[in-house]
């Protein structure tokens, strides 16, 4: 039979629930493999270029002959990744966000704030470009990728974005600081 007492207790399980479920939910942690660390690349690849591999998450900053940083990175899901060379033409801190038409076209409930108008995200914490952008251009002309910073740390190592290259913040900032416009970046 169902009592009052055994109303309230059940009612009080489930209202207690969420908070036992949020007091429990572990914090992000990179995987090892994606922290920055050296390593070693091919000797025709020259001090000063990015390369980049989708397929393995990884971005290589080359910093000496034969030696690069590397990063773990989240990348564009299916049909949405760059592809190609370009070169870093504009690089902006805490930049401002707008997504694509296309964007807007393929996901109209995620940016409906963004439908039939100018607005753009100002830079901030809140931002999905996080930190630091660095645009990727072929021939001066805006190719619409970048590789930049996130809000979404447990991105790092998956493809899921729109086809720009995710950073965790503290790694494209490093990254930002040890650029030059004009990088030539390849992603494979």
């Amino acid at each position: 039979m169902f009592t009052r007492r055994s109303f309230i207790a059940s009612a009080s399980a489930v209202i207690g629930t969420p908070a036992i479920a949020q007091q429990t939910q572990q914090p992000f942690v990179l995987p090892p493999e994606f922290k920055p660390q050296y390593v070693e690349v091919k000797k025709e690849y020259a001090p000063g270029q990015i390369l980049i591999v989708p397929q393995t998450h990884f971005l290589y900053h080359v910093v000496a002959p034969e030696k690069a940083v590397r990063y773990g990175v989240g990348v564009g899901r299916a049909g949405l990744a760059f592809k190609g060379t370009a070169t870093i033409d504009v690089k902006k801190e805490w930049p401002t966000w707008r997504p694509t038409q296309e964007m807007i076209e393929r996901e109209p409930n995620t940016y409906a704030r963004f439908k039939e108008n100018d607005y753009a995200q100002p830079g901030g914490p809140r931002n999905p470009l996080g930190a630091r952008a660095l645009y990727l251009f072929q021939n001066g002309v805006n190719t619409f990728y970048a590789i930049h910073g996130t809000t979404q740390p447990s991105s790092i190592g998956r493809s899921v974005s729109n086809g720009c290259i995710r950073m965790l913040n503290s790694h494209v900032t490093h990254l930002y600081d040890h650029v030059t416009i004009g990088t030539p970046v390849t992603v494979f």
